[in-house]
């Protein structure tokens, strides 16, 4: 399964540190996704996220106004590997 990953956010301190721990994640599990960084505010609210930075994996909403741990974005990685 090809995992699309988008990672919501203006370039904030917080929306570049999720953007790395997403792919510290990828790397931890050995798995390849399309990771894109969404910046304006139009696209993120049209994603269904209204609060940043925030993440969405296969056009689904799975978290906003926080920045997860590593452990966290991998448990939401297997769980859209399993959907």
């Amino acid at each position: 399964m090809n995992l699309d990953i988008r990672i919501a956010g203006p370039g904030c301190r917080n929306c570049l540190e999720l953007e790395s721990r997403v792919i510290k994640a990828l790397e931890e599990l050995q798995t390849e996704a399309t990771v894109v960084k969404l910046t304006d505010f139009k696209d993120i609210a049209a994603s269904g996220i209204f609060v940043t930075p925030g993440l969405i994996i296969n056009g689904k909403p799975v978290l906003q106004g926080k920045l997860p741990s590593v452990a966290v974005v991998k448990g939401l990685i297997l769980e859209a590997l399993r959907s």
